[in-house]
């Protein structure tokens, strides 16, 4: 993502997302029809979701001014952690224990090839000079993709405990924070984010409510291709502290700094084995 200066768009900053409140108002309607169908877990989810992106958005514009790699490392680090675990516990297993696992194996494979891709075309709205930020509108991408998977899983397994899908979007917090530091940099609206703060609701909730067929080599592939892309999501969400990254950004270092990054490598290894020991000790806590 590229480095941005604060410019003077005071207005632009100052006015309040037109799109970002009505995927608000969308999401309270679709909250109502999936209350009375029971969709309790995914109404959780969503809702985590939405607020653990848009509380941080406050937070990361209040932080415009400061430099605080540390708490980038640690919020990447626990999040990306967490979502390894879950992935590997909650989705592997049931890919390729349904029907054929080598159905499994194929969409788990299909899910990294998919998020490798797709990640690639958000990179490239950063070169198209469309009117809303490339960051805003990759995360947004990426909430309402993440959404109908959680969406199709919960709708396919719906035993599911909930700790699978918190760990998934526990990523939107960091994620949240580090974007609205940008986008107050540059003196742009951070409201914009209240799309991807929405986003994972926006079609969790629709595709909970559809009736899928009961297959278990449906269930198989849906269940690889929900790992593969996860498990994308969480290694790109890795803390590498490596130059040139959002980390080295934040951090404000100059090319010599290789000393503070070794130090901010250790927390990011000792983080991510902590956001894996979250979800051990939820599901150790939680009945099955």
């Amino acid at each position: 993502m590229h480095t941005v200066q604060r410019d003077d768009a005071g207005p632009d900053r100052a006015r309040f997302s037109r799109l970002g409140m009505a995927s608000l108002v969308l999401l309270a309607l679709l909250s109502v029809p999936a209350a009375l169908a029971g969709l309790g877990k995914l109404l959780v989810i969503s809702w985590t979701a939405f607020v653990a992106m848009a509380g941080m958005i406050p937070v990361g514009s209040r932080a415009a001014e400061h430099r605080h790699p540390r708490y980038l490392v640690w919020g990447y680090g626990l999040a990306s952690g967490a979502m390894i675990t879950s992935a590997a516990v909650f989705l592997v297993p049931p890919a390729l224990g349904q029907g054929s696992a080598a159905v499994g194996g194929f969409g788990l494979a299909l899910g990294i090839l998919a998020g490798f891709a797709g990640h690639t075309v958000g990179h490239r709205l950063t070169h198209a000079g469309i009117e809303y930020d490339a960051a805003a509108v990759e995360l947004g991408a990426h909430a309402l993709s993440a959404g109908a998977i959680i969406g199709l899983v919960y709708n396919t397994l719906p035993e599911l405990g909930a700790v699978l899908g918190l760990s998934i979007v526990s990523h939107k917090a960091p994620a949240g924070y580090a974007a609205s530091h940008r986008l107050s940099r540059a003196g742009r609206r951070t409201s914009v984010l209240l799309v991807p703060a929405c986003g994972v609701g926006l079609t969790a909730l629709p595709v909970g409510l559809l009736e899928l067929p009961d297959d278990p080599m449906l269930s198989g592939a849906v269940f690889g291709f929900a790992a593969g892309i996860f498990l994308h999501v969480a290694m790109d969400f890795l803390p590498r502290c490596e130059i040139g990254d959002e980390v080295y950004r934040a951090a404000a270092l100059s090319n010599d700094g290789h000393a503070r990054l070794d130090r901010l490598r250790v927390h990011a290894v000792v983080s991510t084995f902590l956001g894996g020991a979250a979800v051990l000790a939820a599901w150790l806590a939680l009945p099955a």
